[in-house]
């Protein structure tokens, strides 16, 4: 789904306009957004009839059909994805999962209207699953657009709606609550940690990228994964966190990430009783990215693959205890420190390697798309995309 990092862009001199168009119609739609959440607390009702918020939202929600062509296989070189997307924009910007599109030779897209007209990447975020999709706005008449939200003040309990093109069944709306919220997949790195809505809302394959609803019609939420073996238990990506990266997508073709080039576990009191040896707390370095800023510095990785309590782990690697002179030590520490860094930046690391503490720094570039980053090796599967395994503690 996702190989190299090769991003399309606005046409030369159209970009910084279209971000600025983008941008002016998300502040519109905030503040209609605002009212209405005023209007909430001020103990009127947001529960529109389901009915008029489909007949309103659902023009806005077009279907996805993607191909991509592997030169190196002999046979099952083309391979096809489909999904959903939400118009955001009436110049013909359209929001949509990474993976959907990412990577792909030919995009189409087609609209409430039947109408099927090719698309453009203009961005996208493989780690996050976010994209952004430009289509040519129609000669006459104007696009549909959907209302932007907020998922910040989301509660569990809430109703939502999801509208999208399941299995091929064009513009089909389902509907649950919010089941949690700032819901962490299993196995994702903590420095790529995306807090996801979680909701019983039945999606399936061909939902990716479509929006999900509050009960006044507002997208508060990009559909994006499912857990294969459990019954309506799907996630989306909130749409504040959308609208963190949208302005680097529209205006670069991507999210900018420093990278350090490390994967590993902080150290756990289970570890310290299994060894029954010292160890100092922070980040146990497992394994370290070749090519990477970490490799260049000479910070070890780990080399004894023993297994505790059902987690495999790469014993014998460098241990990072400060980050710019800042303990590591706890999960919010090593966040806190980690969301600090920036492209350009110099990182000053405190290593503890064979019982003696050493120092060592570097000017942090920015982060490649690594292959990694794919959704697909994640333990929960994108709708509609294939499943693989794959399991990583901490990786920047």
């Amino acid at each position: 789904m996702r190989t190299q990092r090769q991003y399309a862009g606005f046409p030369t001199g159209f970009g910084h306009l279209a971000l600025f168009l983008v941008l002016v119609s998300l502040v519109a739609c905030a503040a209609v957004s605002s009212a209405q959440s005023q209007a909430r607390s001020d103990g009127g009702s947001c529960a529109d009839p389901i009915p008029e918020i489909y007949d309103r939202v659902s023009p806005a929600v077009v279907s996805i059909s993607s191909m991509a062509i592997n030169p190196y296989q002999i046979t099952d070189r083309v391979s096809r994805a489909v999904g959903s997307g939400v118009i955001m924009d009436a110049t013909g910007l359209i929001l949509t999962n990474s993976h959907v599109v990412f990577s792909r030779q030919a995009i189409m897209v087609t609209l409430d209207d039947g109408t099927t007209v090719p698309g453009k990447v203009v961005g996208s975020d493989p780690i996050f699953d976010v994209a952004v999709l430009r289509i040519s706005p129609p000669s006459t008449g104007t696009l549909p657009v959907a209302v932007p939200g907020s998922s910040a003040q989301l509660r569990v309990g809430e109703e939502v709606l999801a509208i999208g093109n399941p299995l091929g069944l064009d513009q089909t709306l389902t509907r649950g609550v919010v089941s949690a919220i700032n819901r962490i997949l299993p196995d994702t790195p903590s420095s790529f940690m995306e807090p996801l809505i979680q909701t019983d809302a039945p999606i399936n394959p061909g939902n990716s990228g479509g929006p999900l609803l509050n009960r006044c019609g507002e997208v508060i939420g990009i559909t994006t994964a499912i857990l294969p073996d459990a019954q309506n238990i799907g996630f989306a990506i909130p749409i504040d966190l959308v609208k963190t990266v949208l302005p680097s997508l529209l205006d670069k073709g991507r999210t900018i990430r420093p990278w350090l080039g490390v994967q590993g576990h902080l150290v756990a009191p289970a570890l310290k009783e299994f060894l029954r040896m010292p160890l100092t707390d922070g980040l146990l370095v497992e394994v370290v990215e070749p090519g990477s800023p970490a490799e260049h510095a000479r910070v070890r990785g780990g080399r004894l693959d023993v297994v505790i309590g059902g987690d495999a782990l790469l014993l014998g690697g460098d241990i990072i205890t400060r980050v710019n002179g800042q303990l590591v030590d706890t999960p919010e520490r090593l966040m806190r420190a980690m969301r600090r860094l920036k492209v350009g930046d110099t990182v000053h690391l405190t290593l503890f390697r064979e019982g003696e503490t050493q120092d060592v720094e570097f000017v942090l570039p920015e982060r490649p798309f690594l292959p990694q980053d794919l959704l697909t090796q994640r333990s929960v599967a994108p709708l509609g995309a294939v499943r693989r395994g794959d399991r990583t503690g901490y990786r920047q």
